[in-house]
């Protein structure tokens, strides 16, 4: 039974990443570029085996679409060291505005 719930587990995960990178690739070839600022950061926290803590940072951002429209989306490629307020490029799809990456 362990190994069934493990199996589901690990077919979610790889599932999970694929359709993660199929999307960031969609928003690579074909988004379109906006300024954005970053509008809001969540703090996420896990515990180790050895019992430390690693913290995990989920940064949103609020940028304005081509037929004006402003929208709050959550950045797929976290930026380092970033805080509410800093400016970026940001890429995105018209059709899926609520995930966006940072533009290179």
């Amino acid at each position: 039974m362990a190994y069934v719930l493990i199996a589901v587990v690990v077919i979610l995960l790889v599932g999970s990443a694929v359709f993660t990178i199929k999307r960031n690739m969609a928003i690579q070839k074909g988004g379109i570029e906006a300024d954005a600022v970053v509008s809001r950061i969540e703090e996420h926290e896990t515990r180790n085996d050895d019992g430390s803590r690693t913290m995990h940072y989920t940064y949103y951002v609020k940028y304005q679409m081509q037929d004006g429209k402003e929208v709050e989306a959550k950045l797929s490629n976290e930026p380092a060291f970033t805080v509410v307020g800093t400016k970026l490029r940001i890429k995105y799809l018209p059709e899926k505005p609520k995930y966006v990456i940072l533009a290179k």
